[in-house]
């Protein structure tokens, strides 16, 4: 899904988004709702930020990467921890392009998220490849999903991937003689 999102940036540089696992849902300017296997997804956009909400039986889990005024946790190149029952895995990259070659990858990812059932683009005014574009799915029992934060002003493109899974418990038979 595609959509124009209706302010400006809130989040201007690469530099200052922000990693956080847990936060309460944030005002969005746009949303997608998927049910993948079982598991609620809700995919927001935040100014020029992400929120992503799971639920599934077993409990809650959300990925904020924003401008968070008063984190001190930035954005790490990697995650990997037990939230509850889930077992989750983040990792973040930002990619320096020159000019012709951030323009051609926007023009990609644009059309690969933006015609896609499970994705979610957002647009700001300014400039066609001034963009967050988010794409989930679901593989072999697992949500996963992928983020990009355009900023055309400085070549710079912010990648994103996480996986959320929910952790086997392992069982044992006690009381068996």
């Amino acid at each position: 899904m595609l959509t124009t999102l209706n302010t400006a940036y809130s989040d201007t540089r690469a530099a200052d988004l922000a990693w956080a696992l847990g936060r309460e849902p944030l005002p969005a300017l746009a949303t997608l709702d998927l049910e993948l296997t079982g598991v609620k997804l809700q995919l927001r956009l935040l100014g020029a930020s992400h929120q992503v909400l799971v639920e599934e039986e077993r409990g809650l889990c959300s990925e904020t990467v924003a401008c968070i005024p008063g984190s001190r946790t930035p954005l790490p190149l990697g995650v990997a921890k037990r939230v509850g029952d889930w077992e989750y895995e983040f990792a973040a990259r930002v990619e320096v392009l020159a000019p012709g070659s951030f323009a051609g990858r926007a023009q990609e990812l644009l059309a690969l998220v933006s015609d896609h059932p499970q994705g979610l683009v957002g647009v700001f005014p300014g400039s066609p490849y001034a963009f967050t574009a988010m794409l989930a799915q679901c593989h072999e029992g697992q949500v996963h999903w992928r983020t990009w934060h355009a900023y055309p002003q400085d070549g710079q493109l912010v990648a994103t991937r996480t996986k959320v899974g929910v952790r086997m418990v392992a069982r044992t038979n006690i009381g068996r003689v």
